[in-house]
């Protein structure tokens, strides 16, 4: 026994508490990295002050200690790789750490005032190992970070130029990091929501379940939401069994489109998305429901339509595609959104929009005017073949609306909301005509603008339709208003067959 007291005299160690191996080992957890901690523990370790500097001067950590720079500099460019020095009452140790770039090296310098006996010079030289360890983690991690990031804006590049219809540019970006992602001439969107906080567990978990075959960016306008535009719907089985495995989970999905249309599928993945809420699967898919459109003569649509967008026609190609893909967005959500999404300022998507209405000659504060337009975008994408018979355009939308299967699907959707003794269709009625401001229905109807609120926000499980977020959801409900009458079609300007830029209201 007294010739391992002896020992243990000669080594400095003490049976109290963790030895100073532990203590170091705990600072290199990763909850507990960091530089200046380590420094103040190895200061209280060996009773001394310490600091670490670069090859500059500039201090990482501890107090900066004055040191001879001739001997610094030979420890920096590793002519030595410590160094010691007495004098003035201290005891100095000066060992060289290597920095990650852009930096050479650090010196880490401990000043006591007693002599360095054994157990302190191993502390030291541990932990200025300990030190290039964890500082080279850093780098790898910030390296990793960095390539993690710059992917991931490459991702969101990519679907931007997909959303202004830009594919040659979209397959050129893709081509470098992910080889044959985009030769497919359709797509499927996907929107699947979670929770903020769990998004980027969310975007790692889709990028796991469509490995590498699908583009897949978090959404820059809604901080819920991950975007995975999978070529062919190669991985729509996977995304769905993404719901089974992780609560508070939805997923919305539009049907096959062209590439070029991705702004269109996009818009009708988020409509999909706002009917998986009240699905016990939480998923949807857009096909899924019955659109008025499809209810609709398609000869008599096309020509509508074409008749409705000609003033765009007289517009350069990439002009025409920016001012059509932004309306689309801009009539989906809002500005700010819609600019987000797009990578553009929330000003050009207003200016855009505007020449959108200014061509056209209508004004897109009117819900029933943006349902209109909405229907016409749509149709222009979804109808992709030249129907027979249309040669005559019809004038009215009276006309687009009028057909037995439209006016059916119009009258049961709304007689949903007859067995709500609150009178919910009066309501949204009035709110769509006061173009969705419910302060101004609430005038209308002389009741309190939060009473509108809530019959609107009662209209949504009913109608399984998003309402209070201006969209594809909403425009569906404003077009069954117009086509049962309840509300009046709007008059919009159409232009005679062969001069685009004669407008004629009718």
């Amino acid at each position: 026994m007294a010739g391992r007291d002896e020992e243990k005299r000669h080594t400095g160690v003490t049976d109290a508490g963790p030895t100073w191996a532990q203590e170091l080992l705990e600072h290199l957890r990763p909850t507990g990295r960091d530089v200046r901690r380590i420094a103040d523990w190895l200061a209280a370790t060996v009773d001394a002050t310490v600091s670490l500097r670069d090859d500059h001067g500039t201090s990482l950590a501890g107090p900066p200690t004055p040191l001879d720079e001739n001997l610094v500099a030979d420890i920096v460019s590793g002519r030595i790789a410590s160094a010691a020095w007495e004098g003035d009452g201290r005891h100095l140790r000066l060992m060289r750490v290597e920095l990650p770039a852009p930096a050479k090296a650090g010196v880490l310098v401990v000043s006591r005032t007693a002599p360095f006996d054994r157990r302190a010079f191993e502390v030291v030289t541990h932990t200025a190992a300990a030190l290039e360890l964890l500082l080279r983690a850093e780098r790898t991690a910030v390296t990793g970070h960095r390539l993690a990031r710059a992917t991931s804006d490459l991702r969101l590049a990519i679907l931007q130029l997909l959303m202004v219809e830009d594919t040659v540019a979209a397959r050129r970006v893709a081509a470098g990091l992910w080889p044959g992602l985009l030769d497919a001439d359709t797509a499927c969107v996907y929107v699947v929501e979670s929770t903020p906080e769990d998004r980027d567990r969310l975007a790692e978990a889709c990028l796991a379940a469509t490995r590498d075959h699908a583009l897949v960016v978090r959404c820059p306008a809604m901080d819920a939401h991950v975007i995975v535009v999978t070529p062919h719907d190669t991985a729509g089985r996977e995304l769905r069994g993404l719901c089974d495995r992780h609560p508070d989970t939805f997923l919305g999905g539009s049907v096959p489109q062209s590439l070029a249309h991705t702004a269109t599928a996009y818009g009708q993945a988020v409509s999909a998305l706002a009917v998986a809420r009240f699905r016990p699967d939480k998923t949807a898919v857009y096909a899924e429901r019955t659109h008025p459109e499809r209810l609709m003569d398609p000869a008599v649509l096309r020509a509508w339509t074409t008749r409705l967008l000609r003033p765009l026609d007289t517009l350069p190609h990439h002009t025409r595609a920016e001012l059509l893909a932004t309306t689309r967005l801009g009539l989906e959500f809002t500005a700010v959104a819609a600019a987000k999404v797009l990578g553009v300022s929330r000003n050009t998507v207003r200016a855009r929009m505007e020449r959108v209405e200014a061509l056209l000659g209508t004004d897109f504060s009117d819900l029933t005017v943006r349902a209109t337009v909405h229907l016409a975008l749509n149709a222009q994408v979804g109808i992709a073949e030249c129907y027979p018979g249309a040669a005559t355009a019809p004038d009215r939308l009276d006309d687009v609306l009028d057909g037995p299967a439209l006016r059916g699907w119009a009258h049961d959707l709304l007689a949903r909301l007859d067995l709500d003794s609150r009178d919910l269709r009066r309501t949204l009625r009035t709110w769509i005509a006061a173009g969705g401001n419910s302060e101004r229905a609430a005038h209308l109807l002389g009741v309190h603008a939060q009473t509108v609120r809530e019959h609107v926000r009662s209209a949504e499980p009913v109608l399984e339709r998003q309402l209070l977020a201006a969209g594809s959801d909403l425009y569906e409900v404003v077009l069954a208003h117009l086509t049962t009458g309840d509300l009046p079609t709007p008059v919009l300007p159409v232009t005679e067959s062969g001069l685009p830029d004669s407008p004629v209201h009718r």
